[in-house]
Parts: structure tokens; sequence; C-alpha cells
């Protein structure tokens, strides 16, 4: 089983430059798990047919959203965060309005693991939405993640707009304290980790040049000076299915590239 996870920055974008029918001909993915899609099912819907295709596009036209596409059909597939969970944390009281309401979920149910796709709310350049992140959405995630593992295993994957440590990003001491390296985001990491959760890339991976994200100024991806903050977690009890976890880099069309993880069920 390959799973693929990939932050595409506009899916339409990306199809357009044939990057997507070109990543999808050679990985072959046995499902694919988008974030920030910026589109609705209607503009993407009619090409690749031999995927069973469930998408959660934001309210809000060209914003962030998720999709889901598997060759087989899912036991169950549900969206967001649960109304009790999303109330629980108060997530509709957010300055920029309702997080759980901007397509950052969804949860496909196999018969061995459920597989979430999900799209973490980004604290901002003003860390203005910094509190969403370590008060609210976060901890309201992980919540989601253990109830779901009372049922069975999870993976979860996707842009958590976090660098968890000073070896996920090319240039750390400048980029102390700020959103996606700063001490509230990266704790909330910890968290997942030290919830049985397990960083699938650097279960094999420990070495540091290994990024996911580039920004778009001064040639920072030909120079590899980026930031590794789009991952597979998977449940601890997977870990004996684990083959593999990879980063894709040579894949472009967008300021992300793609993820991999192979399990052997």
């Amino acid at each position: 089983m390959k799973i693929y996870s990939w932050n595409v920055n506009g899916i339409r974008a990306v199809e357009k430059k044939g990057v997507l029918e070109v990543f999808i001909s050679k990985e072959n993915p046995d499902i694919i798990c988008f974030q920030e899609i910026k589109a609705h099912p209607d503009q993407l819907d009619e090409f690749y047919k031999d995927y069973v295709k469930y998408w959660n596009p934001a309210r809000k036209k060209g914003y962030a959203g998720t999709s889901i596409w598997l060759k087989e059909k899912p036991l169950n597939v549900t969206y967001n965060l649960p109304e009790d969970i999303a109330k629980e944390y108060n997530l509709t009281e957010d300055t920029y309005g309702d997080p759980n309401q901007e397509g950052r979920v969804i949860t496909a149910e196999l018969t061995n693991y459920f597989v979430v796709t999900v799209y973490t709310p980004n604290s901002k350049g003003d860390l203005s939405r910094l509190e969403l992140r370590q008060k609210k959405w976060d901890p309201a995630f992980l919540n989601y993640v253990k109830r779901l593992e009372k049922h069975k295993p999870v993976i979860f994957c996707g842009d958590l707009n976090v660098a968890h440590t000073e070896i996920d990003l090319a240039n750390p001491k400048p980029n102390k304290n700020k959103n996606g390296f700063t001490i509230e985001e990266r704790s909330g990491m910890d968290n997942i980790i030290n919830s049985d959760l397990i960083d699938s890339f650097r279960h094999f991976n420990k070495e540091p040049k290994n990024y996911t994200w580039w920004s778009h100024f001064a040639k920072s991806r030909e120079r590899n000076v980026g930031w590794r903050i789009d991952y597979f977690i998977i449940s601890k009890s997977l870990l004996k299915h684990l083959k593999s976890s990879e980063i894709l880099p040579n894949y472009m069309g967008s300021d992300h590239c793609p993820i991999k993880i192979e399990m052997d069920n």
C-alpha cells in the first residue's frame, strides 16, 4: 500500500502544468492525500478515473481545502472535526472564522486503519492565529486522532505548518519564535509524539537537509533552504507494518513536494 501526501497549493495549477499526470503515472499511488487544493470537485473530478475522489473544499473559494483519492472505495468517509470536539475547543470563536469550515480534514476508514488528511491552520506572520493553534486546533485534532484510535489505528498526513525540531529547517536560529517554529507550535508536535504516535520519516531518517517546503524567494528550493512541515504520523501499533517513509523533492509545481509511506498491508 503506497500512500502519498502533497500540499499542492492549488491542484488545478499543478494539473495544468502536467505535473500531476506525471506524478500519478510514475508513482501509481494507492491513496493520495492532498492539501490546499483551492478547488471544488467539478473543477477536476472528470480527470483520473482510476480513483474514487473525496473533496472537502473551504467555503471561501480559492482557499485551503483537502481531498483524498483512493483506488478502492473506503468503508466510510467523514469530513472536518466532529461537532462536539469543535464545540469543546471553541473552534468557531476565531477572529478569522471557523477553521473547521475551511476544508481542513477528511477521514477515510479502511479495513485496517483510518487515513486522515489534514491541513493545519497557519499561525500567520504576525502570529495572530497562534492562540488558535496552541489552545484550540492542535489539541482538538489530537483529541480526534486519539478518539479514532479507540476503534482502529490511524495514519494522518499533511501540512502541519510546523518544523518540529531544529533539524527540520535550514535556518533555525533566525526563525526561532517565528510562525512555524514557535515554542507553542513545536509543543503541539511534542504532544503528538508523546501520545504514542510516530513521525514516520524520522523513524528511518535522522539526517538534516530533508525538507518539504521552500520559500519562493532567493532561489530557496534551488539552494535547498527549506522546512520540513509535511508529515506522515502513524499509530505506534502500525510501526511493524511500515516499510518506508520518503520525501520526494524532485516533483515541482508547488512550493511543497510530495511525501510517501509504504505499508505492507
